[in-house]
């Protein structure tokens, strides 16, 4: 699978930006796909998962009610759409397509490049 994230950009603290991830190469509607994300001096850490057709999401604690991923099979591309957003979100996004089953976590066979968000206060 070959991952292409975008749509990273610089806001407002409050502000939103949605996240796209286009998939190639692997039916899509096989794979779990995620995002995580990587602020500077820290470790790479998981924001949300869904699941191969959407029946399940799946966020950290840290995102939950502010981030909604979603997923469109017909166009192979999931989102990530962050509301509210927060000097602290700011971080390097990571899409990632997992083709094991669900099991509590994601674990990525596949990860897309990252997309730069920053958020000013």
């Amino acid at each position: 699978v070959r991952l292409q994230a975008s749509g990273g950009g610089l806001v407002q603290a409050g502000g939103s930006l949605r996240l796209s991830c286009a998939a190639s190469g692997r039916t899509f509607s096989s794979v779990t796909m995620g995002w995580f994300r990587q602020a500077p001096g820290k470790e790479r850490e998981f924001v949300a998962a869904i699941g191969r057709i959407g029946l399940f999401t799946y966020y950290a604690d840290s995102v939950k009610g502010r981030f909604t991923i979603s997923r469109d099979n017909a166009k192979n591309t999931a989102y990530l759409q962050m509301n509210s957003l927060k000097p602290e979100d700011t971080a390097l996004y990571y899409c990632a397509a997992d083709t094991g089953p669900w099991r509590g976590t994601l674990n990525p066979d596949y990860w897309g490049q990252g997309t730069l968000v920053t958020v000013s206060s």
